[in-house]
């Protein structure tokens, strides 16, 4: 691990904390990662280095700040139990202001050169479809995004790229909702929905065991080409 924490000013008072990694040159286009239930755990740290390898500044806000700082947690027992206790807790607009204040953040930081974008997992898959909407990034993708189908009618104030990675098998948004939110979003050029048969819920984290290697890797090819192609400058 390279990457180092920052703080990040809220803008309603009070400051917290972002996993921070900068790409192999220096510089790069910015990106927020929206996190899993489970906070700035391992697997995100690790994502925020993937995507720093890739090229660009990127940044996990720690969006639990206001229920607990410095969430940390696996995904099995005590940990699992607490993770989805804080996601009950969890306020979604007091997050997505943090997001929104993370990305104008990551615009003012001198290493970032180019636009901003948010990749989210899990609740963060959510938030990222909800960034497009309001938090004035530059694109968004999410993974196995839960709970969206309860925020479609923000769906027309989306103007940028948004990518949604949805998994067929997946319990928790399973195939009619992902048909609900398809059908909401078809008349918006701007919105691509990629279906993944065959896999779960997590198939994207290598420590699933619903990791699927090659869904996986197709996924964040996509997700890659989206982003190369929106934030850089020029």
């Amino acid at each position: 691990m390279t990457g180092t924490y920052v703080d990040i000013a809220a803008d309603d008072g009070g400051r917290f904390r972002g996993y921070r990694a900068l790409p192999p040159g220096g510089r790069g286009p910015g990106l927020v990662i929206c996190q899993e239930i489970f906070g700035i755990n391992p697997f995100i740290r690790e994502t925020v280095e993937y995507f720093a390898g890739e090229g660009f500044v990127t940044v996990a806000p720690d969006l639990f700040w206001r229920l607990e700082p410095g969430v940390d947690l696996g995904y099995d027992g005590a940990d699992r139990e607490r993770a989805f206790d804080l996601m009950q807790r969890f306020d979604t607009d007091a997050g997505m202001r943090d997001i929104a204040a993370t990305v104008r953040a990551v615009r003012a930081m001198p290493e970032v050169d180019g636009g901003v974008g948010a990749v989210g997992f899990c609740l963060g898959g959510r938030l990222a479809y909800l960034a497009a909407a309001r938090a004035g990034v530059d694109c968004a993708i999410g993974y196995y995004g839960v709970t969206i189908d309860r925020y479609l009618a923000e769906a027309g104030n989306i103007r940028v790229p948004l990518l949604l990675h949805f998994a067929m098998e997946d319990q928790f948004a399973p195939m009619p909702t992902i048909r609900t939110i398809q059908d909401a979003v078809s008349g918006n050029p701007d919105v691509e929905i990629q279906l993944y048969p065959g896999v779960d819920h997590g198939f994207a984290r290598p420590v699933s065991p619903h990791f699927d290697a090659a869904a996986a890797r197709l996924a964040h090819d996509r997700t890659l080409a989206l982003l190369r192609k929106v934030l850089p400058k020029g």
